[in-house]
């Protein structure tokens, strides 16, 4: 490790000087070469072409020095954007989220004081030195390191950083030069302040959050692995046909892909395109979801009791398997057209959605009750892959009473809390009550129609999260 500042060498009047008659010197012998070539035959030929031999030269050695060079940026090199990156993975470099230019005189010149957190993984040989090589090209480089882990391979060894560089240093540059000390299939990223958690704390706490809410074993899943692509699999469709989708016990890894068994039947599958998985996140991943087997179906009890406008009170609390006769009871009660709206399909198909939608292993459900008990309302967010999608069915009696501006609101909660940038709803153009309360969020929205079917996304990557409401405070 070493100090991302170093001290500026003072300037001093005897290096000028020396610079200075070196140019004499050289100006000096420049003429006298001049005047004895010149006046023979083939003088300016020999002149032309040591001229050009001079500036092939030169070209060379600049070009030698950037390549190679250990020493930092200069301070006329522009800053790294925030969210920019670029990874190079198997020899292969490859930009991260393109930077936006701004103008001039709205972006402010880096100060060579000001740091950037970088997170940076690379592949080295299982040999004495290898890391201290890689100290090395940080130091020369002024960059600290923060945090190491170490993931043993069959050949070889993966190290990951969390580094402090100096702003001014490029990602290229930083990649280059751990591919100069024996680094390999390097890939590095931004990072913030949420990266300077160590690696055993944050484990702990993800197993903390799972033990509490099965539904939180997806999102924990990508945290603990960084951004990847987790799809849960049921072993038997909508339909009660069978899917197929098993896997063994001990799951299975696949370069960018591994596959587990789920607790409640079928597989989970995570996909990492852009960096391959080590065994040791395998075996992290493995352990969460042993752990989520173990503990069994569960969802935090808590309640929130809230009075409408006309005063009725109403009961906000996690639904789960449990409340499926309850559910089954409303669908029985909502009029044909409540719910095509809902569910975009045959209306007698409706009750064959409740399971998947009531288990936590594909998101979360909120359920509103009345005072009696009756089950008047069910909110929906569910994660589909990369996104989230919100729904909402509310009972004909209870509707336009503010009840799905109020669950859709606190889904919203729910997603920001758990880091979506985005959600989406699916409804159709005439659904009025859907288009009013995604508008009441206040959130930027894009809206696309087709052939009746309008899908409006909400982006949530600048809302801030706001508190959980108290049925979740509990559980965390």
């Amino acid at each position: 490790m070493t100090s991302a500042k170093t001290a500026r060498r003072p300037h001093h009047w005897r290096r000028d000087m020396i610079e200075l008659a070196a140019l004499f010197t050289a100006v000096a012998v420049a003429d006298a070469i001049a005047n004895l070539i010149g006046h023979q035959p083939d003088g300016p030929y020999l002149l032309i072409a040591s001229a050009v031999a001079l500036a092939i030269t030169a070209a060379f050695h600049t070009w030698w020095a950037r390549r190679y060079s250990h020493a930092p940026p200069p301070p006329g090199s522009g800053p790294v954007a925030e969210g920019d990156g670029a990874a190079t993975a198997l020899g292969t470099d490859v930009a991260g989220p393109a930077a936006v230019d701004m103008p001039t005189a709205a972006a402010p010149a880096a100060s060579p004081e000001d740091t950037a957190l970088w997170r940076m993984r690379t592949t080295v040989r299982d040999a004495p030195g290898s890391l201290a090589a890689l100290c090395g090209a940080l130091a020369r480089h002024r960059v600290d390191i923060l945090t190491l882990q170490t993931h043993p391979l069959a050949r070889g060894t993966v190290d990951e950083f969390l580094l402090r560089a100096p702003s001014l240093l490029q990602a290229q540059q930083l990649s280059r030069a751990i591919s100069a000390a024996g680094g390999s299939s390097t890939w590095i990223e931004r990072a913030d302040a949420h990266d300077l958690v160590d690696a055993p704390t944050r484990v702990l706490s993800l197993a903390t959050r799972t033990a509490l809410d099965a539904a939180e074993l997806p999102l924990a899943l990508r945290q603990l692995l960084g951004r990847c692509t987790i799809h849960s699999l049921p072993a038997v469709s909508v339909t009660g046909r069978a899917t197929g989708e098993t896997t063994p016990v001990e799951g299975v890894l696949e370069e960018t892909v591994m596959r587990l068994r789920d607790p409640s039947g079928g597989a989970i599958t995570i996909e990492r395109p852009y960096l391959p998985f080590t065994p040791t996140e395998f075996a992290r991943a493995r352990a969460l979801v042993e752990l989520d087997a173990r503990l069994g179906p569960r969802v935090p009890r808590s309640r929130d009791v809230l009075t409408l406008p006309e005063g009725n009170e109403i009961t906000v609390r996690r639904a789960d398997g449990g409340d499926l006769e309850a559910a089954r009871a409303m669908h029985d009660r909502c009029s044909d057209r409540t719910l095509r709206l809902r569910y975009h399909g045959p209306v007698h198909d409706a009750d064959r959605y409740l399971d998947h939608l009531l288990s936590p292993r594909f998101g979360r459900t909120l359920a509103v009750r009345t005072a009696s008990g009756r089950l008047v309302a069910l909110g929906h967010l569910l994660w589909d892959g990369d996104e989230t999608e919100v729904a909402l069915l509310v009972e004909d009696d209870w509707q336009r009473r503010g009840i799905g501006s109020e669950l859709l609101s606190r889904l919203v909660a729910l997603a920001v809390e758990a880091g979506c940038e985005s959600v989406y709803a699916v409804t159709q153009s005439s659904n009025t009550g859907m288009v009013a309360a995604m508008r009441a969020l206040s959130l930027p929205l894009d809206y696309q129609i087709e052939e009746g079917t309008l899908v409006i996304t909400a982006r949530l990557d600048t809302t801030p999260a706001r508190s959980l409401p108290p049925y979740e405070q509990a559980g965390r």
